[in-house]
Order: C-alpha cells, then structure tokens, then sequence
C-alpha cells in the first residue's frame, strides 16, 4: 500500500471552463512558457496528486504518472496559446503533467476540509498562482472525498513532438525559453524545498531542540500570511492540540537586514505556535550574525558550480549545499 505521507498534493489553478474540460478529459495538465509554468512543472513530481481548481471548486483527483516539456508546443493540443490583455504576451504549454484519475469529485473550497488552501486564496484576493500545495490533512480529506475510479483509462492525446529537460542557466544571455530559464527565486526555493524535505530537516528540527522525528512534519511550499508570503512552511502532519510552525525565507543573494525582519513577522502572526524561523541566503554579513536564539541562519551554495554551463533540476538539486552558519 502507497504511503500518502510521503506523497505531496496540489491544487492546479485553471484560467477557464475550456481548459479545464480539455484536462479532465485528456487527463493532463499544462503549463505555460514562463517561470511560473516552469516553477510548477518543476515544484510538482511523479507520484505526488493534483486537483484542478476553477471557479472556487475543487474537481478530482489524480496521480502524477508522468512528466514531459515538448518543443514547438505552441502548435500542439488539447490548448490553444493564451493573449493576456494587460500584457499583450502570448503564452504556449510546452510543460505537461500526465495524470492517472483516483477519485471523481466536484467540491466547493468553503468545505472546512480545505481550509489550509482557501486561506491562501482568501489572503491573495484571488487565484493568480499556478498552483498551490495543500497539507496532508487535506490530501487525507480528499482521498475520501467523491468516488473511487477503478477504472482509470482517459482519451491519451498522441503527442507528436520532439520533448526536452528544461535546464537552468546562471548568466542571462544564455536564457532560452522555454528550454533554458536564469536562476530565479523560485526556483531556488523549490531546490531548497526539496532538499529540506529529504536530507535537512534533521539539522533545523535539532537546531530548536525539537524531539520529534523529522517524518512527523512536512515541508510545504509559499504560504500566505497577512504579512506577506512566506516561501516555506514547515509543520506537523498530524498535530494533537497544537500545532509546531517553523518559516523558512529564501534569498538567491546577501542576506539584508529587512530579510530578518520580515521573517519576524511573519513569526509574530502565528506566535502561539510557532517555533523559529530559518532565513537561508548565499551569504551573510559578519554583523548580522548576531540573531535571537530563534533564527537559524542557513548558507546554500552549489559545489563546483559552472556559471557558463546549463544544469537540470535534478542535478542542481545534487549540487545544492546547506550549511547552518551558527
């Protein structure tokens, strides 16, 4: 039997009814030739489970089985390109998340069961995100959500088109996109989320003299706070009584002064239950090392880095090092 603690769940934002019926229908999702399409497509694995969310309802649920960028995607199906009035840009979907259907369900988000994903949508006045990742108790309420699919065959699309790996480049001229996207913020943290999850946690939760064991908590993408967005959210799967927070900021370059205090915010909304909070930058000034007790100030770096060299996810994922500064 599948462990679901180990598996992460999304909810995909749909921009429209036909988009979302060519979905369900083909059982796929797509995303679009920026870094936020890129950033989903990367911040989402195989096995983990999605939801489409349109019009403030949750529909289905399904297993990510496989994952694939196609060149020349403005010419395939199931979508058309999009033109956003304000921009004026038009958008393709080269980044494609096959999916295998486990329930058939139509859920409106005020359900107390969503509760964890509404509150990101109520804080941001709106969808305008890919995607957002919910926690394992809802992924939990869902599974018993709707009705069981034993039958899970869906009307594949044939896809003729060459496919490639999406690579990060570390100098901006060499950006190609969709092949190729400079090192931003969000892709570090999904790097550094990932990390975090599988070999990290033990450091943070030692750090805070915390005796649980790091596979009682999760490691959860951006939450939005009255005070901003935090971009990692780390908490327990199945809190009894109280739950324990730990915030995590992330910072591509030097840490600055308002990056602590902005993670001290966000601490202060959720002071009850909160434990401390991590701020993770590629370097740190000498004077700014002197935190209270409840800041861990973690260095990353990728070990022998090559700024004229293209990497992968997966490889700069191997090449990330964190290191706690205290």
């Amino acid at each position: 039997m599948e462990d679901k603690d180990k598996n992460s769940y999304f909810l995909i934002s749909v921009s429209n009814r036909e988009n979302l019926e060519l979905c369900i229908k083909h059982a796929m999702a797509g995303f679009t030739n920026s870094i936020n399409g890129l950033w989903t497509f990367l911040d989402i694995d195989v096995g983990d489970y999605i939801s489409f969310l349109y019009g403030a309802r949750v529909k289905n649920l399904y297993r990510v089985v496989k994952k694939l960028a196609y060149k020349n995607a403005e010419n395939l199906p199931p979508w058309p390109p999009v033109t956003f009035r304000m921009s004026g840009n038009t958008y393709h979907f080269p980044f494609r998340l096959f999916l295998e259907k486990e329930r058939e369900l139509d859920e409106p988000m005020v359900r107390p069961e969503f509760s964890y994903v509404a509150e990101n949508l109520l804080l941001r006045g709106g969808y305008r995100k890919t995607h957002f990742q919910g926690d394992t108790v809802t992924f939990y309420n869902v599974s018993e959500m709707g009705i069981l699919c034993n039958n899970k065959e869906n009307e594949m699309l044939k896809i003729k088109s060459e496919t490639f790996k999406p690579k990060i480049v570390f100098k901006r001229d060499l950006e190609k996109i969709p092949e190729k996207f400079y090192f931003r913020e969000l892709i570090l943290q999904s790097i550094i989320r990932r990390k975090i999850k599988d070999f990290f946690l033990n450091n943070i939760l030692e750090f805070f003299n915390i005796e649980e064991s790091s596979d009682k908590f999760e490691v959860l993408g951006e939450k939005a706070l009255s005070e901003g967005f935090v971009d990692i959210f780390i908490k327990l799967k199945h809190p009894i009584g109280k739950n324990k927070y730990i915030f995590v900021e992330v910072k591509t370059g030097r840490a600055q002064r308002r990056d602590f205090e902005q993670l001290m915010k966000y601490m202060s909304e959720l002071r009850v239950e909160t434990i401390g909070g991590v701020l993770i930058a590629k370097k740190f000034p000498r004077n700014f090392l002197n935190l209270p007790d409840n800041i861990l100030p973690v260095k990353y770096y990728f070990e022998n880095l090559n700024k004229d060299q293209e990497y992968d996810y997966e490889h700069l994922l191997n090449l990330l090092k964190l290191e706690r500064v205290l």
